[in-house]
């Protein structure tokens, strides 16, 4: 391992070298390509190099243990090294682990009612605006492919796009059941009703990610509509696209355009049969593959949100909060830190197995 991060370290050397040369920037490019590699390299080299220094106080420290008066200072700062060694060892472990190589992309956040008729629709608008506002405190730009909402304003289904930095590696870990107990606003008895919603996040594929061939694609144009079945626009902008082969059915109808419709929806296409595609493989691994965090089964039962006690429980990782009101209004960061933090240790512990 200790070659391996001395030649990491090293190439890191040379990207530094390469950014403060003049003709670099010859190339915009390259000095891209050369940020995001250091951006990258930059965590793993910092622990690195705090390793060897940790590593320098405890040899150090060993020196002073043969001078009676300086004993018990280095037995305390050989503890201290020891110490940081062990947790910058599980560090670099972690870093060392290989990238998903989406975590950089950005996502399609598909959102649909399930179980519970119109307060299932109801809570699925409720996890739009959760997304939406988790995305906004972030950074992230959102935009909405396409809607079917219901006359109380419910979601029947949704299609954003969210776009920013690392937005798949946060967002990857909510595809699933998202189940809600609560009194519907519809319920005069004040009796708590058991509802559900499917979330499926994918990364947002180019066409060139993923063998599309056009002839395989129909294209239909329609109006686009809102609630209630009243027009947003006059044209036939809104564009429909099934892919034969497999049935797939994908619509957007945000855009003026029907031009930058179509370009949308081929790369939302493009992403939905890359993920029928990890799903195929991921079945393929049965068991063991549906046990980790990140598996991604849409039939998954995965989080509970409790509004009569304000509670939250992630199932996966046996989490309760009970901030519910914070959570629904984008503060995720809690449940996805602890996801992202059990994903890591499954896959340490599968490659220690």
């Amino acid at each position: 391992m200790t070659d391996k991060l001395r030649g990491i370290e090293q190439r890191y050397g040379e990207i530094e070298a390469r950014l403060a040369a003049n003709e670099t920037y010859e190339d915009p490019d390259l000095v891209s390509r050369l940020n995001k590699e250091q951006r990258e390299l930059e965590p793993l080299v910092t622990a690195y190099r705090s390793w060897c220094k940790a590593g320098e106080d405890l040899r150090g420290a060993e020196e002073l243990l043969s001078d009676p008066d300086f004993k018990d200072l280095a037995q305390e700062e050989m503890a201290k090294a020891r110490e940081e060694l062990e947790r910058l060892e599980q560090l670099i472990r972690e870093l060392l682990l290989p990238r998903d190589p989406n975590d950089d992309k950005n996502v399609i956040v598909e959102i649909r009612a399930g179980v519970g008729g119109e307060e299932s629709a109801l809570f699925a608008h409720s996890l739009t605006r959760m997304y939406t506002m988790y995305a906004e405190k972030r950074g992230w730009k959102v935009e909405v492919n396409s809607v079917s909402e219901t006359e109380l304003g419910g979601v029947k289904d949704i299609s954003l796009t969210i776009s920013g930095d690392g937005a798949y590696s946060r967002l990857k870990f909510e595809s699933g059941v998202h189940r809600v107990q609560r009194v519907p606003e519809t319920e005069s008895g004040g009796r708590v009703h058991t509802s559900t919603a499917t979330v499926a996040v994918l990364p947002e594929m180019e066409q060139v990610d993923v063998q599309l061939n056009p002839a395989d694609v129909e294209m239909q144009v329609y109006r686009a509509s809102g609630a209630g079945g009243q027009h947003v626009n006059k044209t036939s902008s809104a564009v429909r696209l099934i892919h034969k082969p497999t049935g797939t059915v994908v619509e957007c109808q945000q855009e003026r355009s029907q031009f930058q419709n179509r370009e949308k929806a081929m790369r939302i296409l493009a992403s939905m049969l890359y993920d029928q595609e990890q799903q195929r493989i991921s079945e393929e691994y049965g068991d063991q593959r549906r046990s980790q965090v990140g598996s991604g089964m849409r039939n998954e039962r995965i989080r509970t949100y409790n509004f009569p006690q304000g509670r939250l429980t992630e199932h996966r990782i046996g989490l309760t909060i009970y901030k519910l009101d914070a959570v629904m209004d984008g503060d995720l960061d809690e449940i996805i830190d602890g996801l992202i933090t059990a994903d890591r240790a499954q896959r340490l512990k599968q490659g220690e197995g």
